[in-house]
């Protein structure tokens, strides 16, 4: 049996792996192969695991052009959440059945992820989506980020490294937290081992992406700035607690916007049911869809004491977004 050299002792298919990463270390030595363990091991260790022929050069993927999915609309557990035997989460009802929060866009161009849940994968089969063509991000918490290796796919597909639009703070995340899609060595291999991504800043200015333009909005999140978007008469503004003046006049005239609301309590980070209601009468979009929802909020019991043009978005809802390129 062929042995892949990954340091001293080397690692070989059928061997444990914390025998390798025991074997030869002594002294200085010890934190070096540590240190290098994630970056270097885990990336050639997948890489050992995927077999680049059984890619598929020709993904199948349902075609949402013109319109926006809503691929997760949860908080950050998820719902129903682990362990709780609460109403909503025992509920047969599939509205009640929240992923973490993620969109897709049909742009004119191509498909647009905002966002990458833990919950991606799932989302993106449950959805027939066999392609992203880009990403954006609105911030960097880990309901929001920590689905990136499932972005690694895109790249074979794709046939170039992916684009990934966000500020600098996400792009710092990612480099930290997935290190090994940045190693030179793990660049060498072919797309679809790691994630291969090329990152385009997001400052505030407005995007042109995939044949629309979009329009970044600042937003706060407790401590945090974020951003919400605006895609046409559209806007998206998840995990928010606070739009500040400036933003405002971003989010006049709007068919449909999607906003953050978390529960009936009130929240240092998000907006709870009542300021929800009360920050979409001041912006008056044509209708409302809220996001970001916990267990407090059950679909159709909330629903049914929502203000008219207000209810609660959910897991694979689909509605037009009329931009055309």
């Amino acid at each position: 049996m062929q042995t892949t050299s990954l340091g001293r002792g080397g690692w070989q298919p059928g061997r444990p792996v914390s025998e390798w990463a025991n074997a030869g270390r002594c002294g200085e030595h010890q934190g070096v192969v540590r240190r290098r363990w994630s970056s270097i091991v885990v990336a050639q260790f997948l890489l050992l695991l995927h077999n680049e022929d059984a890619l598929s050069d020709s993904p199948i993927s349902r075609d949402i052009a013109g319109q926006l999915v809503f691929l997760g609309t949860g908080t950050s557990h998820g719902i129903p959440m682990i362990g709780c035997g609460c109403p909503t989460c025992t509920n047969s009802n599939p509205k009640n059945q929240r992923t973490r929060c993620s969109l897709l866009l049909g742009l004119p161009q191509g498909n647009l992820l905002v966002d990458t849940p833990p919950d991606l994968r799932t989302q993106l089969l449950r959805e027939g989506i066999g392609l992203v063509h880009a990403v954006l991000y609105t911030h960097e918490h880990a309901d929001h980020l920590f689905g990136l290796d499932d972005l690694r796919i895109f790249a074979h597909y794709l046939g170039h490294d992916l684009p990934v639009y966000c500020d600098r703070s996400v792009e710092a995340r990612i480099r930290t937290t997935f290190d090994y899609a940045f190693d030179p060595a793990t660049r060498q291999y072919p797309a679809g081992g790691v994630p291969r991504l090329a990152f385009h800043p997001v400052t505030g200015e407005p995007l042109q992406l995939l044949g629309a333009e979009v329009m970044p909005i600042p937003l706060r999140h407790g401590r945090y700035h974020v951003w919400g978007y605006r895609f046409g008469n559209v806007a998206y503004c998840t995990d928010t607690n606070q739009i500040p003046p400036e933003s405002q006049p971003l989010l006049e005239g709007l068919d449909v916007l999607v906003l953050d609301c978390l529960r009936q309590r009130p929240h240092a980070t998000h907006f709870s049911l009542d300021e929800a209601v009360e920050t979409a009468h001041r912006l008056a979009p044509k209708r409302t869809l809220f996001t970001h929802v916990c267990h407090d909020l059950e679909h159709e019991a909330t629903n049914a004491t929502l203000p008219p043009g207000m209810e609660l978005a959910y897991d694979g809802m689909r509605i037009p977004l009329g931009i055309e390129e």
